[in-house]
């Protein structure tokens, strides 16, 4: 237990960030925390490289809506002044304090509250003689050994409340240490790609080692390590546990086509007004933004609400079914209408709400389906004319 939140187990996968403020502006660091809780962090680390800043988490924890994990590097006696201004967890990187009295005795005063404690494994700043043992490189077998060396400090005084972590900023390097930890612990693991840099880049490589790892069923709690706004990190943590189903989704799912030549409006811009609509609004359905009537409604039919455009006009469905006609520019303004209804009321009532308009909006988006076949084909893209062109100038050499 991490305060009242639980890890590990068949408890929920957690989101973790880490805020960026000085822990010593207890005011600037709670307005951050609060704002990563809106984002869907579980939970928030906090520096603590200071004895101010050991007196900020003493005013920050009462009022924090998330536990609150205290970061220790290199000092012990910030770990004492952390435990003792009521932090939910402490987080010890294994390759900064060294001394085996001193690991012991923070393990010890963490018992005594109850309190977890996260082995925190960087490949950047392993222990001297592991760097030694392994030929001066960072690998996964150097990872899991400074993480075992640590436990068995912290089983020396019988204290078991262990999370541990094996970050790398390598990909592949991470996923082979965690892997590996996995075979010879049954601890927690906190799962992150360390220094994964800047939005998109870095977002893909810690999706890409913590969802390869999740799909293993390996991880109980997660971090996006971002350079960027920590809200980011925590936004991308809940959006990648609810796109692997791992989370019950919180906010809409937009679905859209990738457009092609038989899109009659701007499907990228449309999707994007869609997701700027949805974006402060707590709605967990899955909503689709089609470009056209011909495949749109077919392709999105276990969508909640949709909707395909078709002669500057939209098509609303729902669960695949055509319930309304809306002009193009109000769009995104039906979504929003209709995903508030269908929330509070549900899809069955509001195809009840369009019994009136379903056979109108079917035979609409049936007439311009054909219409657009009948003026694009069935080959939008004309890939097949560019074909027959590459073959019959092959022939022809």
């Amino acid at each position: 237990m991490v305060g009242q939140v639980p890890v590990g187990g068949d408890a929920p996968i957690t989101v973790q960030s880490m805020t960026v403020t000085k822990t010593a502006d207890h005011e600037a660091t709670l307005q951050q925390i609060y704002a990563l809780a809106a984002a869907g962090a579980d939970i928030v680390r906090c520096t603590c490289n200071e004895p101010e800043a050991a007196e900020g988490l003493a005013r920050i924890v009462p009022r924090s809506p998330v536990p609150i994990v205290a970061d220790i590097h290199h000092q012990y006696r910030r770990a004492l002044d952390a435990l003792e201004a009521g932090v939910h967890c402490l987080r010890l990187n294994p390759g900064n304090i060294r001394n085996p009295q001193h690991i012991r005795l923070v393990a010890r005063e963490a018992k005594d509250r109850g309190v977890p404690i996260r082995i925190g494994v960087n490949g950047g700043s392993l222990h001297p003689d592991l760097y030694a043992k392994y030929g001066g490189r960072v690998t996964p077998e150097a990872m899991v050994e400074s993480a075992l060396q640590e436990i068995e400090f912290f089983d020396e005084v019988d204290f078991d409340l262990i999370k541990i972590s094996v970050k790398a900023s390598s990909v592949p390097l991470m996923i082979d240490a965690y892997r590996q930890l996995a075979d010879v612990t049954d601890h927690p693991l906190h799962l992150g790609v360390t220094e994964a840099g800047p939005p998109p880049v870095g977002t893909l490589k810690a999706t890409a080692g913590m969802a390869t790892l999740l799909a293993e069923g390996i991880g109980d709690t997660i971090r996006y390590s971002l350079t960027a706004d920590p809200v980011e990190e925590a936004r991308a943590g809940r959006q990648l546990l609810e796109i692997m189903g791992l989370r019950e989704r919180r906010n809409v799912d937009l679905i859209a086509c990738p457009s092609c030549g038989r899109a009659e409006i701007d499907v990228v811009g449309v999707a994007h007004d869609a997701m700027e609509a949805f974006a402060e609004r707590e709605i967990p359905l899955q909503i689709a933004v089609m470009g056209c009537v011909v495949n749109g409604p077919g392709e999105a039919r276990d969508a909640d609400l949709g909707i395909a455009a078709g002669n500057k006009r939209g098509h609303l469905f729902v669960r695949g079914q055509n319930v309304a006609v809306v002009p193009e520019d109000e769009m995104v303004d039906t979504l929003v209408e209709w995903a508030e209804y269908i929330q509070e009321n549900g899809p069955e009532a509001a195809l009840v709400r369009a019994s009136s308009t379903k056979d109108a909006a079917r035979k609409a988006a049936e007439e311009d389906r054909q219409r657009n076949l009948g003026e694009r084909g069935d080959d939008a893209n004309n890939s097949e004319a560019v074909i027959a062109g590459i073959r019959r100038a092959s022939e022809g050499g």
